[in-house]
């Protein structure tokens, strides 16, 4: 019952009341590693959600290695020396000596016209044989298998732009295997099926990318947008770095990024602050400290003029104009984010009412504060899917009327009070959950230095002004800045190389 009055509760506290409400169940406390726990007291159930937030993503992939951060969060549940093997020292052995083999292939493959294809081709029959010599040892799938027969829920992971993160639920009297079996896949990590696992990777990217007209779209807007900065490459990674993926590549990669100091986990639930303590010294305590990774990146260069990508597609038109903006760090972020909610707040953002519902020219239409991540100068998007009859440009011309106006003209009170009331509620729906809480505390603790920067981003939302978010409309949405992917349609004439 009280889950479901939190909310309520929650709402009807100031931002202060709320941290100070919250203060007083978190226990922070940093291994001698490095390692960073937030833990969070909620006893109203006898279940404890837990994230493991890895301050490391696609950003970080070496060059001719994109998509590697991800690759490396698939290695993370394919178990440990102990599960998900029949016999450990054979089965590394085994993974050994494909790496070897694999090493000589590339050593031929490597001298180009020079190559002997016959030599090529008995060394990748060899490997075959060695690949599936080391699957015979594996018990695929023991992991999941352990984590469910003990009543673990919605275990998953995701890689993004700036962070990999790890997450799932257990019965609070299966804490200590949590702290025993997250540990151990960072303690041991195994790289087992790697090779497997990287065409199952391979064939997400097919799946969300190159057989999906927006997926393809999205990845050449951030190509386009981005000349140098590494935000030009998704997450999965381009399709040949993939497919060139070796496993001594991620374990040197693990060897870099997944440091204790670049661990944070978070714990919220029914959970004993000091018993966490205890353990997170027994099982965590062992990860040997290792020196913080490198935080420099190849920077923008100053974008001074607009930039078109077009994308042939025969599916459904899409539109998306992309405006760069600073990191999240900026003083102008919550002014940004309430821009955000003025323009594409659900049925009532302006660019609903105007192009959706009112001159019914796209089916779907809005906005996006912050993409593809927050920890550098990211971007300001706009995105539409125009409706029968209407094309893209007629579109674009529209979002530009609809951008215009907001440079123009002041927000009323009323639209801006509704937009800050949504952006806090958007909030307090997240610190109604376990899982919920965990993943913002860990977050914002990663990226601003302090949790508690989520209860005084509130009352940055507060104190922004119809002044500020017109001046943020006119100082990020220029046309020198801004970036602009649409697909079209082939015609006959097209496909035959004529002239559009």
């Amino acid at each position: 019952m009280l889950f479901l009055l939190l909310p309520c509760l929650l709402a009807a506290q100031s931002a202060a009341e709320l941290q100070k409400s919250f203060e007083k169940k978190v226990t922070e406390f940093t291994l001698a590693n490095g390692l960073h726990f937030i833990v969070i007291e909620r006893h109203e159930a006898p279940v404890v959600s837990f994230h493991t937030y890895m301050n490391v993503g696609s950003v970080d992939d070496p060059g001719g290695e994109t998509g590697l951060a991800h690759m490396f969060e698939h290695m993370a549940f394919k178990g440990t020396p102990t599960i998900g093997t029949k016999n450990w020292p054979a089965e590394k052995a085994a993974m050994d000596e494909v790496d070897r083999v694999y090493a000589r292939l590339d050593a031929e493959s490597n001298k180009g016209l020079h190559a002997d294809s016959k030599k090529v081709a008995a060394i990748e029959t060899e490997l075959e044989a060695d690949m599936a010599k080391a699957e015979s040892y594996v018990e695929p799938n023991e992991y999941d298998r352990v984590v469910e027969s003990n009543g673990g829920l919605d275990m998953n992971a995701s890689t993004g732009e700036d962070s990999t993160n790890y997450y799932y639920s257990f019965p609070s009297n299966r804490i200590e295997l949590w702290f025993l079996l997250e540990s151990e896949r960072f303690l041991h990590p195994v790289f087992r099926e790697f090779y497997k696992e990287r065409d199952v990777v391979r064939e997400e990217r097919r799946m969300r990318v190159e057989s999906s007209s927006q997926g393809k779209l999205v990845e050449a807007l951030a190509a386009t947008a981005y000349a140098a900065h590494p935000y030009r490459n998704m997450p999965g990674g381009w399709a040949s770095d993939i497919d060139h993926f070796r496993r001594p590549d991620a374990e040197r990669f693990y060897q870099e990024y997944y440091v204790p100091a670049n661990m944070t986990l978070g714990i919220a639930g029914d959970v004993n602050p000091a018993e966490a303590r205890r353990l997170a010294e027994k099982y965590f305590g062992r990860l040997a400290a290792r020196p913080l990774p490198s935080q420099y990146r190849t920077e923008e260069p100053v974008q001074e003029g607009e930039k078109r990508v077009v994308v042939s597609s025969p599916a459904q038109p899409f539109l998306i104009l992309a405006y760069k903006r600073p990191d999240r760090h900026s003083a102008d972020d919550a002014a940004l984010a309430v821009l955000d909610s003025v323009l594409s707040d659900g049925r009532t953002g302006n660019i609903y009412k105007d192009m959706v519902r009112d001159k019914q020219m796209a089916l779907g239409a809005g906005s996006q504060p912050q993409f593809p991540g927050g920890k550098y100068p990211s971007l300001f998007l706009f995105f539409v899917a125009p409706s029968t009859g209407h094309s893209t440009e007629e579109n674009e011309k529209e979002l530009y009327h609809i951008i215009e106006q907001v440079k123009t003209t002041k927000v009323d009170e009323a639209t801006l009070q509704r937009v800050k009331t949504k952006l806090r509620a958007e909030l307090i729906r997240k610190l109604a959950s376990n899982t919920g809480l965990a993943v913002e505390l860990c977050s914002y603790y990663v990226n601003y230095g302090d949790w508690r920067r989520l209860f005084t981003e509130l009352e940055d939302y507060t104190k922004v002004t119809a002044e500020d978010v017109q001046r943020v409309a006119r100082t990020y949405l220029i046309p020198e800045h801004r970036t602009v992917a649409y697909t079209y349609a082939p015609t006959a004439s097209s496909e035959k190389g004529g002239v559009q």
